[in-house]
């Protein structure tokens, strides 16, 4: 029986592939089977045991483009395995999220994929890194990969802006971003406001003039010069632009309350996001329990 390997696991990505890694070449190596991965083996793997990468940073999935891509599985299969590792139930996917949707949407039962043997932290890298130097995210999902990587793997700025090719500034910058109300960062991800437009709102007090001066900007159509002025005369004249606070309908209240109720902490509705506080790991396994997320015991 083969020797299993485990050479530098639990180490990162480093102690696999050396420094500097080019996730992208990486990736196709170990799929052309030009890379020694930990316990690498290739298999064919029904759909239904497959899970999604719960450290995936993109979000946004342009239909049209999966569409298209099904109809290219239909006729032509899938070239490039899905990268895949074994769980407790079924498999985890590592990378390839665009081919396993669209291979669902071309009907499929089965995937060519490669197993590899990687821990939750080199799972975690690859996912982020590769959307990053793919540069396949949005301005949103780019700033939360990158404060993934600071918050969970415990990179230093500077560690994260050599690992992913940008200056320390221009990351930074990017998770600035996640300052905004999610109402913005919508307007954002939905290509209502760029960058550009919202960069300036994040030097005003609180999260209610930023909304109210996006929702001005997109409204009387601004370019971002005039932001810079617009935002520069809310801050001279902060009276003359107080608006009122923005009153939260009834039905919405009287939401959070339920929701609070029965999950025992404290739940937000906000504009298109609910958001569900928890003080720790063992309070969010109790609460992905009540959502029927995971099973009675488990723990992620």
């Amino acid at each position: 029986m083969p020797k299993e390997n485990k050479k530098g696991l639990g180490k990162g990505l480093n102690a696999l592939f050396g420094e500097n890694v080019d996730i992208e070449k990486m990736l196709d190596d170990i799929q052309s089977n030009g890379k020694d991965a930990p316990g690498r083996r290739e298999v064919e793997v029904e759909i239904s045991e497959i899970r999604a990468n719960p450290y995936q940073p993109r979000k946004e999935f342009d239909p049209k483009a999966l569409s298209e891509l099904a109809d290219s599985i239909r006729l032509h299969g899938i070239f490039t395995p899905l990268l895949i590792r074994k769980s407790v139930r079924g498999y985890e996917l590592i990378t390839g999220e665009r081919r396993l949707r669209a291979a669902k949407l071309a009907g499929l039962t089965t995937v060519p994929a490669i197993e590899v043997d990687f821990t939750d932290e080199e799972m975690m890298e690859i996912s982020i890194l590769e959307n990053v130097q793919r540069e396949d995210l949005n301005p949103i999902e780019e700033a939360s990969a990158y404060e993934s990587l600071i918050k969970r793997l415990g990179y230093t700025q500077e560690q994260l802006a050599v690992r992913v090719g940008k200056s320390r500034e221009y990351c930074a910058n990017m998770m600035r971003l996640l300052r905004l109300p999610h109402e913005v960062q919508e307007m954002v991800i939905n290509k209502k406001l760029t960058m550009g437009h919202v960069r300036p709102l994040l030097s005003l007090s609180d999260e209610d003039q930023m909304y109210d001066a996006a929702q001005y900007v997109l409204k009387q159509k601004m370019s971002v010069r005039e932001v810079e002025k617009y935002v520069k005369t809310l801050q001279e004249n902060p009276e003359k632009h107080k608006k009122p606070v923005r009153e939260k309908d009834p039905w919405i209240r009287d939401l959070e309350y339920q929701m609070t109720s029965k999950l025992g902490t404290r739940v937000e509705v906000s504009g298109k996001n609910i958001t569900i506080s928890y003080s720790g790991t063992d309070d969010l396994n109790r609460i992905l329990e009540l959502l029927g997320c995971i099973e009675e015991g488990q723990q992620i």
